[in-house]
Formats: C-alpha cells, structure tokens, sequence
C-alpha cells in the first residue's frame, strides 16, 4: 500500500516521503494517528501545497524533544521493589514504572519513549535506561532498582 508520511517515522521515511507499507500498517497504526494519508492525486497535492506548514511542526516538535532531553539527560531516579535473597526481584521493573518515577519527578514521558530491549528488569542494581523521545533525539537516564527483603 502507497502512503505519505505526514512526520518523520523511524526506519520508515521522513516528511512528505512517498513510502510502501504493508497494509495492516498503514490501516492500524499510520492512518488512524494521523502519520500518514494514501497516496491520491489529490491527497499528494495538498501535502504539497502545506508542506512549509508540515516542516513547521516537525520543527516545533524537534525543539520540544530537545528541550525535554536537557531535563532528562543525566537524570537519577529510583525504584523500590520486594526481592528475595541475592537482590532478584519478587516481580520486574517495566518501562510503565520507570514512566510513573519520572513523571513524579515532574518531567512528561510516554511509556513508548523508555526503551528496554533486554526487557523488564528482574535484579536490583543500577541501569542507564535509554529514552526515545523523537526519530532525532535520545536520552539517558540513570535507575537504581532498590531490593527490600521481607
């Protein structure tokens, strides 16, 4: 299926792109959030035609995640969590509860903006989470996963 990008989408294509999906892609996920419109003649036009208004808003938020990455970058927060001997946890810590500490903190993250490619983390010890907040931009954080024995 034939598609415009309407923003920049990682390992897909940037703004105004003319790009090939499959179509379970492009009908669930790039079409019902407004990242993309299909390729028509007249739907190609008008990206045309907005294109400066498009870049605009890339731009803006381009700025937006770098003046979020400043406040992140470096930041140490902690979680505390029930383990058993020799600090294994008695369940994991997930990008969800890493999203809840930071929002505490006062600084706004999407759980989609913590990358753990290892996944949840099953053992108490210190951990540098990488932060996604746009296709240009990442962060690192630093998290201490605190065991409490029984």
């Amino acid at each position: 299926m034939e598609i415009i990008l309407l923003e920049s989408i990682d390992r897909l294509g940037g703004l105004g792109d003319l790009v090939n999906v499959r179509p379970g892609f492009a009908r669930n996920y790039l079409l019902p959030k407004g990242k993309a419109k299909l390729a028509t003649a007249a739907n190609i036009a008008e990206i045309a035609e907005r294109r400066a208004e498009l870049e605009k808003h890339e731009a803006e938020m381009l700025k937006a995640a770098k003046a979020r990455a400043e406040q992140l970058e470096g930041l140490e927060i902690s979680i505390a969590a029930k383990s058993g001997g020799e600090g294994k946890l008695f369940g994991s810590v997930t990008n969800a509860n890493i999203t809840e500490a930071v929002n505490e903190k006062g600084i706004e993250l999407e759980k989609s903006e913590v990358r753990m490619p290892e996944g949840p983390i099953r053992l108490a010890g210190e951990y540098d989470i990488d932060l996604h907040l746009h296709t240009e931009v990442n962060a690192t954080i630093k998290l201490t996963v605190i065991g409490e024995e029984d």
